[in-house]
């Protein structure tokens, strides 16, 4: 028989130590040489790598924790791509232009504020992107604050909280994605449940936006020719009609009757590409080549309509979706998921993991330490993506061994990663926001209401204990058997 590896028990300084390798290639890399991510998060999986080696593990135990966490993700990584095909189908379709046509037709001056916060929610909601709907709609609305001489931190404030209200919501938004994979829980479980903390911050930004507007003396004012330039861009380029909603409600239907995610949305973008073919005189070759490499403007035909004639907010708008475009997001997961399986392998995390939560004695207070968690994340590492991935990683099991579902965990870090960056002024969304809206970070903070309200509401639920999902017993036991059962075969391992 062959000799029993000897492994050792990491320390808490090695167990802390790729994190701290983690926090200090993307701090000097990422922040201060705008270096990609990617790298930096295998060279802190390398860190890890060495580490388990020097206790005694294996290279074969490293590659198998690693695709033991692929394997688990693969469900949503897949979603994810489905994710970039039905946007693209959407574009091509109409149904995303339809709806930031009508969202900008009924501006009113007087209530500049909320409408921008809503169409800008509504945009994002139905697109994904943030970045997308703030550079393109949140643009037209400085724009419209500008000849109004309105307050532009304000609506830049409303534009940023509605741009991150439909990143937040939407299942097509990427953190969102990455924010059920980390979990492990459905998307459209996950998304429900985000509801508990985002409606009522919704409800307080809309209120603050009302009563600022009302008392804003602007009925007056007048919308400027950029807008208006816009909409009759779109008016030309597409034809509307009652059919290019469909699509939309195929996800919203699929989403109550919790029906499969990735079915519904081939369905819904079937349907949309159907749309392209019939309603917008696509080829099926314009259709198809938009759901795999993005819809582009020199696609569309339309009498009169040149590609190379419109203004730039037109191709910053709709040039977009398509499943090569997820590919970048998908390299971040995959790379964040090779350090947590290097990671893993030491049993490090649990190290870490017990000694934060021998100080937690209550749910409000888990919620709590999670906030702080996600909050250190996203203000260390300034990528949204590595703050959802790292804290769900690090607490699901947590949140299963106090009965919690690990919902409330993706809730959470949602609350206190995604929406938070952009209120950040050295992340990359602060920084983004910032130079297309030409308005300071923490200018436009505290009017970005919904931003920094989510975590307040977090807060008072994990004490109170509303919104807060109890695991049954039989779920409980469920997965507590799962994390056992990962421990078992870990173990098996140091005594093979």
């Amino acid at each position: 028989m062959g000799k029993s590896k000897v492994i050792k028990e990491p320390t808490m300084f090695l167990a802390v130590l790729p994190i701290i390798a983690m926090v200090i290639f993307l701090s000097f890399g990422y922040i201060f040489f705008q270096l990609p991510p990617e790298p930096l998060i295998i060279m802190s999986a390398i860190v890890a790598g060495a580490i388990a080696i020097y206790l005694g593990h294996s290279y074969q135990d490293i590659m198998d924790s690693i695709s033991e966490k692929i394997a688990k993700t693969m469900p949503a990584i897949l979603i994810l791509i489905v994710v970039g095909f039905m946007i693209g189908a959407w574009m091509v379709g109409g149904t995303i232009p339809m709806m930031i046509y009508y969202g900008l037709k009924i501006i009113d001056p007087q209530f500049l504020l909320i409408t921008a916060f809503l169409v800008t929610s509504v945009v994002s909601l139905c697109t994904g992107t943030s970045w997308g709907s703030a550079g393109t709609i949140g643009v037209a609305f400085i724009g419209v604050a500008a000849g109004m001489d309105a307050n532009l931190a304000a609506v830049a404030g409303a534009v940023v909280a509605g741009a991150y209200f439909g990143d937040k919501l939407s299942p097509l938004s990427d953190t969102t994605n990455i924010a059920s994979i980390a979990t492990g829980v459905n998307l459209y479980t996950h998304i429900g449940h985000l509801l508990y903390t985002t409606v009522p911050s919704f409800i307080v930004a809309s209120i603050v936006y009302i009563v600022v507007g009302l008392n804003s003396g602007s009925a007056t004012a007048e919308i400027p020719e950029k807008v208006s330039t816009i909409m009759s861009t779109l008016d030309l380029a597409f034809n509307w009609n009652l059919l290019l909603v469909v699509p939309i409600l195929i996800v919203l239907v699929g989403s109550v009757w919790k029906k499969p995610t990735i079915p519904v949305m081939l369905i819904s973008s079937i349907f949309a590409m159907a749309n392209a073919l019939i309603f917008q005189g696509f080829t099926l070759n314009d259709a198809v080549s938009s759901v795999v490499g993005g819809f582009n403007i020199s696609m569309i035909k339309a009498p009169g309509f040149d590609p190379n004639t419109v203004i730039a907010d037109i191709p910053r708008l709709l040039n977009r979706g398509g499943m090569n475009s997820m590919m970048g997001t998908l390299l971040i997961c995959f790379s964040a998921i090779s350090f947590a399986g290097t990671y893993s392998v030491t049993k490090s995390l649990d190290l870490i993991i017990n000694k934060m939560m021998s100080k937690v004695k209550s749910t409000g207070s888990l919620i709590v330490t999670t906030i702080i968690t996600g909050l250190t994340m996203i203000g260390v590492t300034s990528n949204g993506q590595i703050s959802i991935l790292m804290p769900g990683e690090m607490l699901r099991d947590s949140y299963i061994k106090r009965g919690l579902h690990p919902k409330n965990l993706g809730r959470t870090v949602e609350d206190s990663a995604t929406i938070i960056e952009p209120i950040l002024p050295w992340t990359a969304a602060g920084a983004y926001m910032a130079g297309t809206l030409g308005v300071a970070t923490l200018s436009y903070l505290p009017w970005a209401v919904l931003c920094w309200t989510g975590i307040i509401f977090a807060t008072i639920w994990g004490f109170t204990g509303f919104g807060i999902a109890k695991l049954s017993p039989e779920e409980q036991k469920q997965m507590l058997a799962e994390i056992e059962g990962k421990q078992e075969t870990h173990s098996s391992k140091v005594a093979g």
